[in-house]
């Protein structure tokens, strides 16, 4: 079964206080609608419960990461924008300034409870360089091992991967905060996901369409099918950029690694509490098949270089068989990429549905496509990239 919408999983599914049992290292992500008040200005007392509720579950012993939006938006009431800024230096200076006023917000509020924070803003090359993202997780440990709970957002005054569309020669690693999140929760080996959105969960029918919702979200998904997947529509409107689908996406990531993750209501007041004492609030996602750390990084925190279409052939060994990538079997590069990048292998559709990293760099990779594996053996490696560097985007 995969979705419930009573509070009865099934027979082999946990229930919801079984699945969040053991939480004892949790990443919450606040979204900007959160946040702010409709007239774009800081929900201040509902930013205090939130810390409230934080601070409480810091006092049970749970290890709390904090992924905040809202700079940007906090910047455009400080420099009173009537509608959020069209040009990327007008973005960037509404986040330099909102982010200042966020962290403000969040450090006299923890300070009431005694709790320490730092800041940690990223940006994609932390993910992209498995060197730097190691040296973050291991800088995330020590935080965390001090008493310290972390407040993480992307740095959007000098990135531009969440405020503005990827290339379409290089694609960006996340393009919201709701990824970012997810790529956190599972570089710490975190024991849930919780995005707090202005909604209660995923309904049947995305209620900003006006079509029918079933009256109730669903309570327990177990797999994210292309049934799910059509539930969420498209991206958000309003002052933040993420929409449920946004959220699809990073939840995927995060049961990738086997982590669970709750989508719920973050403008009600005690459910950060309620979700993790196990009550039917929100829609609680299940993970299944874990996968190795290595094959997480290349298929969601790094950024790829290029891309290589393959043959119906090709594609059938990798998915079927976990076999390598022979240059028989690629039809197609685009990209300026190195040795040692990761690329987008997608099928003749042009539909991306795996990821590697390149044995060769683009300029040596082009002269051998087609060529069988017997007509280069003189090359560095027979395989253009091998299976053990390939991961499924399942």
């Amino acid at each position: 079964m995969s979705t419930d919408t009573s509070t009865q999983p099934s027979s082999n599914e946990p229930g919801r206080a079984d699945a969040l049992a053991d939480v004892r290292t949790v990443v919450v992500k606040v979204g900007t609608n959160v946040l702010s008040r409709p007239d774009g200005n800081m929900a201040l007392g509902r930013i205090h419960g939130i810390i409230e509720n934080l601070a409480d579950l810091n006092r049970r012993g749970i290890k709390v990461i904090l992924v905040s939006s809202g700079a940007i938006s906090m910047g455009m009431s400080r420099l009173e924008f009537d509608k959020r800024p069209t040009s990327l230096p007008d973005k960037q200076a509404c986040a330099a300034i909102g982010q200042i006023q966020l962290m403000a917000v969040y450090q006299q509020g923890f300070d009431r409870y005694q709790i320490p924070t730092a800041q940690l803003l990223l940006t994609e090359e932390d993910f992209a360089s498995r060197d730097r993202y190691l040296n973050l997780r291991n800088t995330m440990f020590r935080l965390l091992e001090m008493g310290v709970l972390p407040i993480v957002n992307e740095n959007d005054s000098i990135s531009t991967s969440e405020i503005e569309e990827p290339s379409s020669d290089r694609g960006a690693i996340f393009g919201d905060n709701d990824q970012l999140s997810a790529l956190v929760a599972s570089k710490l080996d975190a024991d849930l996901l919780l995005l707090l959105t202005d909604v209660d969960g995923l309904y049947p029918r995305n209620p900003s369409t006006g079509g029918e919702t079933g009256g109730t979200p669903l309570s327990i998904v177990g797999e994210i099918t292309d049934e799910i997947t059509s539930m969420a529509g498209g991206n958000g409107d309003g002052p933040g950029r993420g929409g449920m689908a946004s959220k699809l996406r990073s939840i995927t990531i995060a049961l990738q690694s086997g982590i669970p993750a709750v989508i719920a209501n973050g403008l009600k007041p005690e459910v950060i509490g309620e979700v993790l004492g196990g009550r039917d609030v929100g829609t609680l996602f299940l993970p299944g098949k874990r996968i190795k750390s290595r094959k997480h990084w290349i298929a969601y925190a790094s950024s790829t270089a290029g891309s290589a279409a393959v043959n119906p052939g090709a594609k059938k060994a990798l998915v079927e068989q976990g076999s390598s990538l022979l240059f028989k079997g690629a039809v197609r590069i685009d990209g300026d990429f190195r040795r040692g990048d990761v690329l987008s292998i997608i099928d003749d559709e042009g539909v991306e549905f795996a990821r590697g990293i390149s044995n060769y760099d683009s300029q040596e990779a082009g002269g051998l496509l087609g060529r069988d594996s017997n007509e280069i053996a003189d090359a560095d490696f027979p395989e253009f990239i091998t299976r053990d560097n390939i991961a499924l985007m399942e």
